[in-house]
């Protein structure tokens, strides 16, 4: 099935789409550093350099094509209320309409949508929504808004995403029975899935460490392109990081030596620190996806992005309905 995905960042809606069956013919961005992170896991994609506000659809894709599948992971959009009242802020809501047009102007077979969980949950995003959904229904699309927790589709993260799905030619129920059909239970933690990372250098206390990390990972926040280095998040993931001895004020350069002292006790100075590739892992990346860049654009690209296997089940509900439909 042929997809055409915006603002593709790192590719995790990517990969995840691809694993479900999903060929992207093209893959936007306005990024130098995501285009290469694309380029380099897949040569063979077809990754556009360009801002979607001035994306020219048909300039850049074949003719007469019929696109099974319009995706977008946009920027994280702040409410139509809080733009307003921001000076400089609104181009992300932009965005949002755009991908609305672009559904409206392509006519793909599905539109998925991934975004912060308030624009579905909370009223001042009203204006948000209908700024897509008036495109979605002078078009005849039936569409759904929904949340998610990765962690329910095997990411060891605690992570709401909202989504936006729509359908041309019906299937909506169909794709939310599918979609909370019981995953398997993975039992994935941070204690279990980092701690071959942890033991690489033969870390004498890995063992103690990853038995009281027996825990989901608070949810990994990418923060602004604007604003300074890397952190696992909010003053609230960071007392949680601690509680299992993770130092999140900051990403780690190099994974622990033999003979690293944890204590937190005595200070974060004998606490881990997070390296980008673990932080992937965390996020669902498998450990052969290269992240392009200097070391704050490539934890701004993780931590943005949407968890592969979160995008595969959410990507495998839609081909599901599209391939009896």
């Amino acid at each position: 099935m042929r997809s055409v995905e915006c603002c593709a960042g790192a590719g995790g809606l990517a990969l995840g789409l691809e694993q479900a069956g999903f060929d992207p013919i093209l893959l936007l961005d306005n990024r130098d550093v995501a285009c290469a992170t694309l380029r380099t896991n897949r040569p063979h994609w077809n990754v556009l350099n360009a801002d979607l506000l001035k994306f020219e659809p048909r300039l850049d894709l074949p003719r007469s094509i019929d696109i099974d599948l319009l995706a977008a992971g946009l920027p994280r959009v702040k409410s139509a209320a809080t733009a307003s009242r921001q000076r400089g802020s609104g181009w992300e809501l932009e965005l949002l309409e755009t991908t609305g047009r672009l559904a409206s102007e392509l006519r793909p077979r599905s539109l998925l949508v991934e975004n912060v969980p308030d624009m579905v949950t909370r009223p001042d995003y009203r204006e948000n929504r209908s700024c897509v959904e008036k495109y979605l229904d002078s078009a005849g699309y039936e569409y759904r808004w929904l949340v998610i927790d990765a962690r329910d589709f095997g990411v060891p993260q605690h992570r709401l995403l909202g989504m936006l799905v729509a359908l041309r030619d019906g299937g909506v129920d169909r794709f939310e029975r599918t979609l909370t059909a019981p995953p398997p239970s993975l039992n994935l933690t941070v204690g279990t899935v980092l701690r071959p990372s942890m033991s690489a250098r033969g870390w004498l206390q890995v063992e103690e460490w990853a038995a009281q990390a027996h825990v989901i990972a608070p949810t990994i926040v990418g923060g602004s392109w604007d604003r300074g280095g890397g952190d696992l998040g909010p003053q609230g993931s960071v007392r949680a990081w601690a509680k299992i001895g993770v130092n999140a004020r900051s990403i780690g350069d190099e994974l622990p030596a033999a003979d690293f002292v944890w204590d937190p006790t005595l200070g974060p100075e004998h606490m881990l620190k997070l390296t980008i590739e673990q932080v992937a892992i965390l996020q669902g990346f498998p450990p052969y996806w290269r992240i392009e860049g200097g070391k704050t654009a490539r934890y701004r690209q993780v931590g943005n992005a949407t968890p592969p296997p979160a995008a595969f089940a959410v990507g495998s509900a839609l081909r599901a309905v599209l391939t009896t439909s």
